[in-house]
């Protein structure tokens, strides 16, 4: 790319978009230029608030494909539209950030992953929760054997309501309830992404999973599926487990989502507990280690959420212009898909899914 900056085409500007757009707006390496959604208004708007100056804008994202002033598209579409668009954006020869899940099943898994091992320019399943400043901390520590040997992951992932969360737009919700165009329940596999892939982060991948997935009405027509617990089983005698649970009179502080994410990561030696994601309850510690007697607490990690954005971004940008592999790759991308899969499929035969 020499000295120029990436020219960044954000692809569907939904509420989502305004996290993705920080590290583009802010560093040199990246410049956004264009913006595509149905909604032109919405991406005009979406480009003054973010200070884009004479912004590309189209309600069409093959137009924006077809432009050769653009590098690298940010792919922020529906679930059911990421396949089609993603392969489109290869053939232009774009560099791809994909928003996750990378598709909606493993037949288009294993089609976009070709498409991607077999293409000479960068490609990335967007996911931030592995870039968070508290996980970034807690996987320094587990690799240096401050926990001694990992064992188990407990993720307890818990929506709430808050005074100062952002709005969600009703559109947003009403997608995720169709499940031929989200693939899955907002919570265990839209969202569950992110906590599926913390476990592989950590843990690797999975042998055996089983799933119990409920069913709460948040409001008419809208479902959550919670309650739910996903139990998994890893290679080397370790476990962990996704409990997913709707308390809405829960108060939650964040300036996103109205939810609390919480993991503890056991292991031969101590434990290891991140008291944060989107939001958090009360004011714990981002990051609090045990071992041997002694707590240590990691007060002084920036824990806004949107930090992950951030640094997931940045780590991709780095990628382009520096070399190596973005995180996550295709393949990387399937093996999380296929975890989260997994629960979906297990919850509805009542069997476990091994692999």
């Amino acid at each position: 790319m020499g000295n120029q900056p990436v020219r960044v085409a954000i692809l569907g500007t939904g509420r989502i978009s305004d996290l993705h757009a920080i590290e583009y707006k802010q560093n040199p390496k990246g410049k956004i230029v264009a913006l595509c959604d149905q909604n032109v208004k919405q991406a005009q708007s979406q480009a003054e608030a973010w200070g884009v100056d004479d912004p590309i804008i189209s309600d069409d994202y093959r137009e924006i494909l077809a432009r050769p002033d653009i590098d690298l598209v940010e792919i922020l579409l529906p679930h059911h539209l990421h396949l089609q668009a993603a392969l489109d954006a290869i053939a232009a020869g774009k560099m791809v950030s994909l928003q996750k899940p990378m598709c909606m099943n493993m037949d288009e898994a294993d089609i976009l992953v070709e498409a991607a091992e077999s293409y000479d320019r960068p490609f990335k399943i967007f996911e931030n929760f592995i870039f968070h400043p508290p996980v970034l901390k807690a996987k320094e520590l587990v690799d240096a054997g401050a926990i001694g040997d990992p064992i188990s992951i407990r993720i307890i992932s818990n929506p709430g309501k808050s005074k100062t969360a952002w709005k969600v737009p009703a559109a947003a919700n009403a997608w995720r309830q169709m499940k031929d165009m989200a693939g899955g329940g907002p919570l265990v596999f839209d969202d569950g992404h992110h906590k599926f892939a913390l476990a592989w982060h950590f843990m690797g991948m999975p042998s055996d999973v089983h799933a119990f997935i409920g069913q709460t009405e948040v409001f008419k027509g809208i479902y959550l599926d919670a309650p739910s617990m996903v139990s998994f089983r890893f290679p080397g005698n370790k476990i962990g487990n996704l409990e997913v649970v709707y308390s809405p009179e829960l108060e939650i502080a964040t300036k996103h989502y109205a939810q609390d994410d919480r993991v503890e990561i056991t292991g031969t030696q101590g434990v290891l507990w991140i008291n944060c994601g989107h939001g958090s309850i009360g004011n714990p510690a981002p990051l609090i280690h045990y071992r041997e007697g002694k707590v240590t607490e990691y007060r002084d990690i920036y824990a806004g959420w949107e930090q992950s954005f951030v640094n997931s971004t940045r780590h991709y940008l780095d990628a382009i212009t520096e070399g190596g592999d973005p995180i996550l790759t295709a393949r990387q991308g399937r093996d999380v898909l296929k975890f989260a899969l997994a629960a979906e499929d297990s919850a509805r035969t009542g069997q476990t899914i091994s692999f």
